[in-house]
């Protein structure tokens, strides 16, 4: 069997069984070795997170000894709940990775598209963030790093984080 540390976090309203509209992020740091999953254990995890409400998700992940991120995002059509049904027809390549980063993403900068899906990456594309919450100065932040040449791919607060 896999053994594996995973999280969830999924912002505050603890114990309310009613649907709550904000993101969720699960993670899973398998061993290096082994039989380990980490698309399961993330699929798992968004899938536990569906339930406060989403208008897309994503995946990145990592396989032993690589360099390369994995990443597998998509916003959810139209007004149907399925980008995380979305992620997992698309994510195979992320099978048998053993790190990983998942979220469910309810929009607060940019429109549902699969490139405000996290998780973001940095300009050199070697490390992956997710994020929940709200940055209150990302249009600022967004300016300046554009002036010292980082290109952004999506209209989300949280790819500033990423870029600096």
């Amino acid at each position: 069997g896999a053994t594996a540390a995973t999280g969830l976090i999924a912002g505050s309203q603890f114990g309310n069984k009613s649907k709550t509209e904000c993101c969720g992020i699960a993670a899973v740091i398998g061993k290096p070795t082994g039989t380990s999953d980490a698309r399961e254990y993330l699929l798992e995890g968004l899938t536990v997170l569906k339930n406060r409400g989403y208008d897309s998700a994503g995946i990145a992940t990592l396989s032993r000894g690589a360099t390369d991120l994995t990443i597998t995002k998509h916003s959810s059509d139209g007004d149907k709940a399925d980008g995380i049904e979305l992620v997992k027809l698309n994510s195979m390549k992320s099978a048998g990775h053993h790190i990983g980063i998942a979220h469910t993403r309810w929009a607060t900068h940019g429109g549902k598209t699969d490139e405000n899906a996290h998780p973001h990456t940095d300009s050199s594309g070697t490390i992956a963030i997710v994020h929940n919450g709200t940055i209150n100065n990302a249009n600022a932040l967004r300016k300046e790093l554009q002036g010292v040449g980082h290109k952004f791919t999506s209209q989300t607060d949280t790819e500033v984080i990423a870029k600096l």
